[in-house]
């Protein structure tokens, strides 16, 4: 299975490379976004949108609130399998 961490594109760090800032629950990391990337959308018009992040890359654009409700999930996730160790 994959887990796709949703996560705020902040800044183009080397756009020749296509990396990226991405604020993730307030954690900032670098990422690959060469899968969102094309003639449409390059990569400074990617700052502030939300995507989905496996394994350092971007994976997919999401909306904000698909982003909010996944963070969520996430959080009622990690507060069952606290109480469950």
């Amino acid at each position: 299975m994959c887990l796709g961490i949703p996560g705020q594109i902040i800044e183009i760090s080397d756009i020749n490379h296509k990396l990226a800032i991405v604020n993730i629950a307030g954690v900032k990391r670098q990422v690959n976004i060469a899968c969102i990337v094309n003639e449409e959308y390059p990569p400074e018009k990617c700052i502030g949108n939300w995507v989905l992040v496996h394994v350092g890359f971007a994976m997919n654009r999401i909306n904000e609130q698909q982003a909010v409700e996944t963070l969520q999930l996430l959080k009622e996730l990690a507060t069952v399998q606290r109480k469950n160790e």
